[in-house]
């Protein structure tokens, strides 16, 4: 056994996103830490995501996302985007880009992406995805996964 390791786990520096997925008709954002650049060129980006979501079923259907990166202060939008919510994306401004992926307004930057591989991963799933499209939308500084605390509830799920 490992003592600690949620809050070993936490001291990998990465960033709190906002990912947006979309299958057309139906449209929905989760909150995610687990994303890193993997390729210059082709710029490529992998996402993890729980295959049992909501936005995995979205995700696989379109294979097309974006990655929006949160600002220090926007903790609260980690917050409500981590909740399985219907209504959680509305009294947010959207906008969309090449793939029609939602991009969050509020957000530092964003990558339009589409997914270009799925691999198995645990209890989770690795999409790697092209980066088609990307913009800085603000000034600021991004949101560390250290600072979410327990947000993702990941001290309960070591045994």
């Amino acid at each position: 056994m490992i003592e600690n390791i949620d809050s070993l786990f936490k001291q990998l520096t990465h960033g709190v996103y906002v990912i947006g997925v979309s299958n057309n008709e139906r449209q929905n954002a989760f909150t995610a830490a687990w994303v890193m650049q993997v390729s210059h060129a082709p710029p490529l980006l992998a996402i993890s995501i729980n295959p049992a979501h909501y936005s995995y079923q979205l995700l696989k259907s379109s294979n097309i996302c974006t990655v929006n990166i949160l600002a220090d202060h926007q903790f609260h939008l980690a917050e409500h985007f981590g909740q399985s919510n219907p209504n959680k994306m509305s009294n947010h401004q959207w906008q969309q880009d090449q793939t029609g992926a939602p991009i969050l307004s509020s957000s530092l930057a964003y990558f339009d992406c589409k997914v270009i591989n799925y691999t198995e991963a645990g209890d989770h799933v690795i999409a790697v995805c092209r980066v088609v499209s990307a913009a800085q939308l603000c000034k600021g500084k991004p949101l560390l996964y250290t600072q979410t605390g327990d947000l993702d509830g990941s001290s309960t799920l070591y045994d």
